[in-house]
């Protein structure tokens, strides 16, 4: 088949969080399994740019992206360049996924390709939860929802979900909606025998102390304010904050952290590479993603697969998992209750031995591309065929 993936922001900005690795990775597996695969993306990278050219595709893993440039509003990530393109192009392909919501390039490509009778489908990445909506900007997104993606989501083709949490969620809303198919996100397995040792910020290396992990944007809808506060009572352990600040979140916590006394047991080391970041969730004791509103949890599935015990909160999307392969714990986020079973796992050396062998066979199962890809590949022909599209175009590059 040939497919067009659309995403506002794609490597190298990987600011934006675990959706780009996710997009890409499926992407990357689709052109394995002999489909043309094409991404239609902006240059977007914070308030600048990458330095990638936008006057042709580039090959990423077999994958060509498209780079296009934005003019006002930049938030929305508006582009004329990218109009046009899909204007000209869409009719070529055979399927369309569309990755993100509240943003132009979903709209304008769902648009392009209803025009032209390409089928699509949407996956919504986590944005359309209640709390989410309610919590930041619930006007403007309550606006959009009735003027754009209302139309978006009840004329797709269908509606990936990563987990049956983000069904119901979106359900929730009440919206006209496509089928929803839930496919996982699918990981790099890493081979990871020996790792240098992490670097912190500014450049101390991390040291032999145990810690316990959490890695991700410092973002709030992580919940690493109640994280923070349940690490009063959580006495001799370090705790490692890893990943990129978002909207200058960290200032806020480091000013917690300092009130509760906490400056000499918790460490921010900021952003980190592939190989140091396998590197820390192979030397934590336990990885704790406390999450408000999580669709998937990738970077649970990354400390699964090296071996690390986890423990998250019911409210992300891979809890489920979490639980039936006994991979670690699901808790409350509630400061008081969390504390209590952290205090358990630091206290019980078998049991958080035993999460991580369940959890690093179970996710190398689960979470391989390859069968995540053959699930997507199954969801896109039949869109193609219920579409009554024309004959599918060859798999040949």
């Amino acid at each position: 088949m040939r497919l067009l993936h659309v995403v506002p922001s794609y490597y190298p900005a990987v600011r934006y969080g675990g959706p780009i690795r996710s997009v890409h990775g499926l992407c990357r597996a689709l052109a394995r399994r002999g489909h043309d695969v094409h991404v239609y993306t902006t240059n977007v990278d914070g308030a600048g740019v990458s330095a990638v050219p936008t006057d042709r595709p580039v090959d990423l893993d077999g994958v060509l992206v498209h780079y296009f440039p934005v003019t006002a509003p930049r938030r929305l990530y508006r582009s004329p360049a990218m109009a046009r393109a899909l204007r000209a192009a869409v009719g070529g392909f055979d399927a369309v996924h569309l990755h993100s919501v509240f943003l132009w390039p979903t709209w304008a490509a769902a648009r392009a390709a209803r025009r032209a009778r390409v089928p699509y489908l949407v996956s919504p990445r986590g944005m359309l939860v209640a709390d989410l909506i309610a919590a930041k900007n619930r006007w403007v997104k309550t606006a959009w929802i009735r003027l754009i993606e209302r139309r978006t989501l009840a004329e797709a083709a269908a509606i990936h979900v990563t987990a049956e949490l983000e069904a119901r969620e979106l359900r929730a809303l009440g919206l006209p909606l496509a089928p929803l198919r839930c496919i996982a996100n699918g990981l790099d397995l890493p081979d990871v025998p020996d790792v240098p040792g992490v670097r912190a910020d500014g450049g101390g290396a991390l040291d032999a102390e145990p810690y316990a992990l959490f890695l991700g944007r410092v973002s709030w809808k992580k919940g690493l304010d109640r994280l923070i506060e349940a690490w009063k009572l959580v006495p001799d352990l370090r705790l490692v904050i890893a990943g990129p600040d978002e909207g200058g979140h960290r200032r806020a916590l480091e000013g917690l952290i300092a009130a509760y006394g906490l400056s000499a047991r918790v460490q921010f080391i900021g952003a980190v590479e592939d190989a140091d970041k396998w590197a820390l969730y192979r030397d934590a004791m336990f990885f704790v993603l406390p999450s408000y509103s999580e669709n998937f949890g990738n970077a649970v599935a990354e400390a699964m697969v090296m071996g690390c015990p986890v423990v998250v909160t019911p409210e992300t999307g891979i809890a489920a998992e979490v639980a039936r392969v006994g991979a670690g714990i699901v808790t409350s986020n509630e400061p008081t209750s969390l504390a209590r079973v952290l205090r358990q796992l630091i206290a019980e050396p078998a049991r958080r031995a035993d999460y991580a062998a369940n959890g690093a066979a179970a996710a190398r199962k689960l979470f391989a591309w390859d069968g995540i890809a053959l699930s997507m590949e199954g969801l896109l022909r039949d869109a193609v065929s219920d579409a009554g599209a024309r004959p599918v175009a060859s798999s040949a590059r």
